[in-house]
C-alpha cells in the first residue's frame, strides 16, 4: 500500500502576504514616564524664540582650574534702556565686568557672580537624595528693597514631580504635574506673596511626541500660554507660541525656528509687534565660539546689533 502524501499547501497570494495591522498596545499605566519640571512645559518653544538677545559686545572667559573648579570673565560694553515716559527708547552707553565661580559636582553645583556695580547672584543646587532636591538662588544689591532670594525642593517620582517654592516677601508656591498617558502629561500651581496680598492658581498641560510638542497654561493672574513645536528633521525645528492676558487685553503671537548646522546653531523668530530677531552661534575653533545678535523693533523704530566672543568650556 503506498504511502500517504499529504497534498501540497495551497499557493500563496499577493493577498496573504499582506501584514496585517498589529492591534494597538495596551497603556500599562502603572508604568508612564516621569514628566519635566513643571517650569519647563515650555522649554522646547523658548529654545528657538527666547534666544539670549543682547546689544553691543560681548566677551566671556571660562578657565578650568580642575575637573571641579572653573573661574569665568565677562566684559560687557554696550547701550542700556533708561525708562520714560516718550514713545522713543532712550539709551545710555554703559559697561561693566563680571567675575564668577563654579564648581560642579554629580550631587553639588554651586556657582556664583559679582558684577562691578555691587550685584552678586549665588545659585546652589544640591541632590539630598536620589529623588529630593534642593535649589536656591539670591541676588545681593546696593539698591533698598531690590536684594532677594528663593529656595525651591523639588521632588522626582516615578511618574511625577512636585515642587515647594519659599521666597522672601513671605512668597509661598507650589506645583505638581502628573503624567496620565505615555505622551501627555497634567499639572497644576499655587502660590501667595503675603507682602503684597497677592495669590494665585494656574493649570498646564503638555502633549508631547517624537515629532511635536504641544503645551497650554492658563493662570488666575490672567495669563494664558500656548505653544507648539514641530520637528521638522534632526536639525531643523519650527515653533510658535500665543500669549494673552485676558485681563489688560495684551495679546501676541510668535514664530521661530531653530537650525543647527555642523558648526553653528541659528534660531529667529518674528512676532505679532512688528520685533524680527536672529541669533547665530558659530565655532570656530575646539572652545572658542563667535556670537551674533540682532532685533528689529519696527514699531518702536528700536534697532538692536550685538557681537561676542566665548572662549573655553
Amino acid at each position: 500500500m503506498a504511502a500517504l502524501v499529504p497534498p501540497p499547501p495551497p499557493p500563496t497570494t499577493a493577498a496573504d502576504t499582506t501584514q496585517k495591522p498589529k492591534e494597538d498596545e495596551k497603556v500599562d499605566y502603572f508604568n508612564l514616564p516621569c514628566p519635566i519640571p513643571y517650569e519647563e512645559i515650555h522649554r522646547e518653544a523658548l529654545m528657538s524664540l527666547k534666544p539670549e538677545l543682547f546689544e553691543g559686545m560681548r566677551f566671556d572667559f571660562t578657565k578650568g582650574l580642575n575637573q571641579r573648579f572653573s573661574l569665568s570673565h565677562s566684559v560687557f560694553m554696550g547701550p542700556m534702556e533708561v525708562p520714560s515716559q516718550s514713545p522713543e527708547t532712550i539709551k545710555i552707553p554703559t559697561a561693566h565686568y563680571e567675575f564668577g565661580a563654579n564648581f560642579i559636582d554629580p550631587k553639588l553645583m554651586l556657582f556664583g557672580r559679582i558684577m562691578t556695580d555691587g550685584r552678586l547672584n549665588a545659585r546652589v543646587k544640591c541632590d539630598l537624595s536620589e529623588n529630593l532636591t534642593l535649589k536656591a538662588n539670591s541676588q545681593l544689591t546696593n539698591e533698598p528693597h531690590m536684594s532677594h532670594g528663593m529656595v525651591n525642593f523639588d521632588y522626582k517620582g516615578k511618574d511625577y514631580r512636585s515642587q515647594f517654592q519659599l521666597g522672601n516677601g513671605a512668597l509661598f508656591g507650589a506645583n505638581y504635574i502628573q503624567s496620565v498617558t505615555p505622551h501627555l502629561s497634567l499639572g497644576g500651581e499655587v502660590f501667595w506673596a503675603g507682602q503684597h496680598r497677592k495669590s494665585g492658581i494656574g493649570y498646564a498641560a503638555r502633549y508631547n511626541t517624537d515629532k511635536m510638542v504641544a503645551t497650554g497654561q492658563v493662570a488666575s493672574t490672567g495669563m494664558v500660554a500656548l505653544s507648539y513645536v514641530q520637528k521638522v528633521s534632526e536639525k531643523v525645528s519650527l515653533a510658535s507660541d500665543f500669549m494673552y492676558n485676558y485681563m489688560s487685553r495684551d495679546v501676541t503671537a510668535s514664530f521661530g525656528y531653530d537650525y543647527i548646522l555642523r558648526q553653528c546653531r541659528l534660531r529667529g523668530k518674528i512676532d505679532s509687534n512688528g520685533t524680527v530677531a536672529a541669533f547665530l552661534e558659530e565655532r570656530l575653533n575646539m572652545g572658542l565660539n563667535f556670537v551674533l545678535s540682532a532685533e528689529i523693533d519696527h514699531r518702536k523704530k528700536d534697532y538692536k546689533f550685538g557681537f561676542g566672543l566665548t572662549v573655553g568650556e
